[in-house]
Order: C-alpha cells, then sequence, then structure tokens
C-alpha cells in the first residue's frame, strides 16, 4: 500500500460534490484503518467545464463530460489517484485507462418538486415557470403540463434554492439524493413518484473511477463497491449506451432490485418540448438486467425512427 504522497481523491468543489467525497473517504478510513493517519488522505478540488460554464444551458455547451474531463486528466496525468462522480454524470464510455470498479450504495433515485406556493406540481397555476437545467425534467414537466413554462436554471444546489427564493422562477426540481446529502431535504415541497417524473439513469448513485492498472486503488475500494446498485446502475447506462443519450438528449431510465431477485427496468424518451413521450418496461431476473435494458433501449430506437431522434437533437 502506498504511504506517500497518501491516497490523493479528485472532486468538484460544489458543496454537494464535497459531500459526497467526504463520504467516501469516511467509508475508506472504516475499511481501511491505516488511511486514518494524518496525510493518507488528501483531497484536491479540480474545476470542471461544467462548474466554469454557469451561462448557458448544459446542452449548448456539449454532452457527457462536462463535469469529468478535468479530473479524468488529472487521473491520467498521475495528480490523484481516485475521482468521486455523481454516476448521472459519467460517460457510458469511459476514457482509456480509467476504470469504475467501485459504486456506492444508492441514495434515493427519485426528483424534489421545490416551491414555496404549491405542494406538488399538478397544483401550480397556469403559465408558472419551472427552473431546471436538465431537459430531461424540463421534457416530462411539459408533457405533463403544457401549459407550464420552462426555463434554464443553472448552478449548485444553494445556488438554485437561492434563485427560487428570489423569484426568478416558480419552482424547480433537484434529485433528492443531492437534498439528503446536504442536509436540506426539509426544502421540498414534495418528492415525486418515479411514476410522475422518471429519473436520470444512475440518479442517486455515486462512483469512485482510478486508473486501470492501479492494483493499490483499486484494492481500498472493493469493500466500498454496493452489488445491487452497481448491478442497477450497470443496466441503466446500457440502456443509455444503446440510445447514445447525451446532455442533449432527454432521457430517462430506472432498474430496481425485488428481494426476490427480480429486475424492472422502466426507461423513456421524449421530445424537449414535452409533445411525444415514449415508454418502456421489462421485468426479468437480475441476471439479465443489463441484456433487459438493452432490448428497452433498441424497441424505443424501432418505436420513435429517426424523425422522433432528430427532434431530441434539435
Amino acid at each position: 500500500m502506498r504511504t506517500t504522497p497518501g491516497l490523493r481523491i479528485g472532486t468538484r468543489g460544489s458543496p454537494l460534490a464535497l459531500a459526497q467525497t467526504h463520504q467516501v473517504r469516511d467509508l475508506l478510513i472504516a475499511a481501511h484503518p491505516d488511511l486514518s493517519r494524518p496525510g493518507a488522505i488528501a483531497v484536491e478540488v479540480i474545476k470542471t467545464t461544467g462548474d466554469m460554464v454557469l451561462d448557458r444551458p448544459l446542452a449548448e455547451i456539449g454532452g457527457k463530460g462536462l463535469f469529468t474531463k478535468e479530473l479524468d486528466e488529472a487521473m491520467l496525468a498521475g495528480r490523484i489517484d481516485l475521482a468521486v462522480h455523481s454516476m448521472k454524470d459519467v460517460a457510458t464510455v469511459l476514457p482509456g485507462g480509467i476504470v469504475l470498479p467501485c459504486i456506492l450504495e444508492r441514495e434515493d433515485p427519485r426528483d424534489a418538486f421545490i416551491c414555496l406556493t404549491a405542494d406538488s406540481l399538478s397544483a401550480l397555476p397556469p403559465g408558472s415557470v419551472i427552473g431546471t437545467a436538465s431537459l430531461r425534467r424540463g421534457a416530462q414537466i411539459l408533457h405533463r403540463r403544457p401549459d407550464l413554462k420552462v426555463e434554464s436554471l443553472r448552478g449548485n444546489v444553494q445556488t438554485r434554492l437561492r434563485k427560487l427564493e428570489e423569484g426568478a422562477v416558480s419552482a424547480t426540481l433537484l434529485a433528492v439524493a443531492g437534498l439528503n446529502r446536504l442536509g436540506l431535504a426539509d426544502k421540498a415541497a414534495a418528492f415525486l413518484d418515479t411514476d410522475e417524473v422518471l429519473p436520470a439513469v444512475a440518479q442517486g448513485a455515486v462512483g469512485v473511477t482510478c486508473r486501470a492498472g492501479d492494483v493499490a486503488a483499486h484494492e481500498r475500494l472493493k469493500p466500498l463497491a454496493h452489488p445491487a446498485t452497481t448491478l442497477c446502475v450497470e443496466a441503466e447506462r446500457a440502456f443509455l449506451r444503446v440510445l447514445d443519450g447525451s446532455c442533449r438528449t432527454p432521457i430517462a431510465g430506472l432498474a430496481e432490485l425485488a428481494e426476490d431477485g427480480t429486475v424492472r427496468f422502466r426507461g423513456l424518451i421524449v421530445r424537449p418540448d414535452g409533445s411525444a413521450l415514449l415508454a418502456v418496461e421489462r421485468h426479468g431476473p437480475s441476471t439479465q438486467a443489463t441484456a433487459l435494458a438493452e432490448d428497452a433501449a433498441f424497441e424505443l430506437l424501432k418505436r420513435a425512427g429517426p424523425g422522433f431522434l432528430a427532434a431530441r437533437e434539435s
């Protein structure tokens, strides 16, 4: 095991990213008591493209990798040994030389409805403005409530909550997992059922990447990996990979593992203006989770046709 310069963990600098990184650090120390010594673990904050460009919607900046590219580069350059990511930000194909050996136990995958004047999405008056940086959330909202308006709302959780309080928007949606990790769950007016708004692929899950050949890092991370979460997230990412999803494609997917060893997978694609939504569902043994999700994606591709996909990219 390495001693100097210690285990270096890279992370974004938002309060949520730091909370997730501190969770990983604490789990590493619990699993490996030798890491509790001073200097054994160092946290390095790295700004990513997604953090630096805040004046444009995510869809205009680029696809997946907006919140991971600089962390990947730091790892390949040897400046950090591990990187902590919200799994929904991680591209379905990792850069060469980087692997994902660890996904922590998933938090609540649902979305939270945040509003100061209504206790549910259905209670919002017509013409209300929903602020969100997520095309997936905005498109699903418009599909259910075409009488509402959706505007881009960027920034970390605290920034978006402040803009809501200032009256910039009528309401917003945030991941329940993020609110829980920040101790801000009381800010939610309601937790949305997944039948109302289906989550992003891998929402609520935290992953830790390392270099492919770093045997020591792999051994450190083994006790932190959660098999059930890994199974579900891998299935969801396979679904996204078949659809070739990016920040410009409103795609949602959720795999859920039952106590009897079966898995339920639900996925959907929706046009950004909410005018059309295609949903799919699969059930089967957990050993077939990834195959079920891929099959669901191929069905959506067939049902959608090139016109639907072009509309999603417009």
